[in-house]
């Protein structure tokens, strides 16, 4: 995928001053070394580290808008940096250029409870953050799965297990602060529960990616802890018995916090990488939340659907210990198929479907993977018709990286197909650009007016998203 980008022009000479003034300026806080540029590329696949020229760790949106004013007077690329866990080669700095680590602006700015909203800089993750807010009985709901800064989730429009009911970082981010490619530094909202003046500014720049400006602080949605918590798995004959269960629950209207589909391929890595036993057959884990006694009835109902779809082993975990070392499990599937497959590359891509068509899609996809001969489990966040699948590869085998990329490609188109997305919550990063214009029609061009606007130089992470 990476191939089908035309490489973009480096500027040597603008890098060549840039590198100096942010030596000179930020000392210690700004680094060049072939190390730490290396471990500003990783992206979690198998597309090739493109490294930046230096990284630099402002500590301020005012420090963050003096590096873009220098790299935008001499043209030089900027690439924002989070944690490191996208997924789509969204940190590679394909035409050099200067990335700026976020993670040393890590301030909780301010909390306010009675409106249940937060304020936080870009580097704060969503654990520190759900740690600050224990004692007031207050949470962050949106959950990836890996400890991912708030700033990232927000630049890649981030998802996880919690979307069915708490929606994705779109209905949960209140206002932005972002510095523009000029430097200009926006509010893009206040606080207010809702507004209708003029343009959203915040919804432009939630998924953004980095394309349009680098995201310094974010006000955020929050929920109450719920009274009650019930967590637990159940097993199925199939993938497909486990999706149809899940459309017919979501049908039923039961409030389901979450619910998480693992094949027969990946339970096994993970009992044996989480030391669980579940039973090696495709599972769903679910969560619900509110009163005892609304947990228990949706409890119930959830129970008498999945015997219908031959549901069985139906075991709940109430106490805080049991749910946590699920749903640990769960976010731990990556590096449990990771741990199983050594050597091997993987590349985790996703789609989203709507749910009427989610069993359809993955036994397709299911059938793809194994008809290529390769190994391929599946992973999803099912109840809003989003799903995974994490192929292994053998990166020195260019037969099975053409393989894994026919199948990536024929998922996206398969998702189109079926008025879904090409990508539910992975981003587009450099992997996914050649299906935008298919997805999303003149829309592609109108995007490519708004990065141009916003942006002449091209200098915000480009190479990504759209191609200008």
């Amino acid at each position: 995928m990476q191939d089908d980008l035309k490489d973009l022009k480096r500027n040597e000479a603008g890098i060549a001053l840039v590198l100096g003034i942010l030596k000179q300026r930020f000392g210690e806080k700004f680094n060049s070394s072939q190390s730490i540029r290396q471990q500003h590329t990783h992206t979690t696949t198998y597309l090739r580290s493109q490294l930046p020229d230096g990284v630099v760790w402002p500590q301020s949106t005012q420090e963050v808008s003096e590096i873009v004013s220098v790299c935008a007077e001499h043209k030089v690329p900027i690439i924002p940096f989070g944690t490191g866990t996208s997924l789509e080669g969204g940190v590679n700095a394909p035409a050099g250029g200067i990335c700026i680590d976020l993670q040393e602006m890590d301030a909780i700015v301010a909390v306010n409870s009675e409106d249940f909203d937060a304020t936080v800089q870009a580097g704060v993750t969503r654990e520190a953050l759900n740690e600050h807010l224990r004692d007031q009985g207050l949470f962050f709901a949106v959950d990836p799965g890996a400890n991912a800064s708030l700033g990232g989730m927000a630049s890649t429009r981030a998802s996880g297990t919690n979307a069915v009911r708490y929606g994705t970082m779109r209905e949960n981010v209140i206002s932005l602060t972002v510095v523009m490619a000029d430097g200009q530094i926006i509010k893009t909202a206040n606080r207010a529960s809702k507004s209708s003046t003029g343009y959203d500014l915040t919804r432009l720049m939630v998924g953004s990616e980095g394309t349009l400006g680098v995201i310094t602080e974010l006000t955020l949605k929050l929920h109450g802890i719920p009274e009650a918590i019930s967590a637990g798995s159940c097993s199925f004959p199939s993938v497909e018995a486990a999706c149809n269960t899940t459309i017919m629950a979501m049908q039923s209207g039961i409030p389901m916090a979450r619910i998480e589909l693992m094949d027969a391929d990946i339970v096994a890595c993970v009992n044996e990488y989480s030391k669980l036993d579940l039973p090696v057959k495709p599972l769903l884990l679910l969560e619900f939340h509110g009163s005892e006694s609304a947990v228990k009835e949706q409890a119930k109902a959830f129970g008498e659907i999945a015997a219908e779809f031959g549901g069985e082993a139906f075991q709940w975990a109430e106490k805080t210990e049991e749910r946590n070392r699920l749903w640990a499990a769960r976010h731990s599937a990556y590096w449990a198929l990771k741990a199983k497959v050594g050597d091997k590359g993987l590349l985790t891509t996703d789609i989203c479907v709507p749910i009427s068509r989610l069993a359809e899609c993955v036994t397709l996809t299911q059938q793809d993977i194994s008809e290529a001969g390769l190994y391929g489990p599946i992973v999803g966040h099912v109840g809003d018709g989003n799903f995974h699948a994490a192929m292994c590869v053998d990166l020195n085998n260019d037969e099975e990286i053409s393989k894994v990329e026919a199948i990536a490609q024929r998922m996206a188109m398969r998702a189109l197909e079926m008025d879904g997305t090409c990508s539910g919550e992975h981003g587009i990063g450099q992997g996914k650009i050649k299906f935008m214009a298919i997805e999303h029609g003149a829309g592609a061009d109108i995007m490519a007016a708004i990065k141009t606007a916003l942006d002449p130089d091209n200098i915000m992470n480009p190479g990504k998203i759209i191609p200008v």
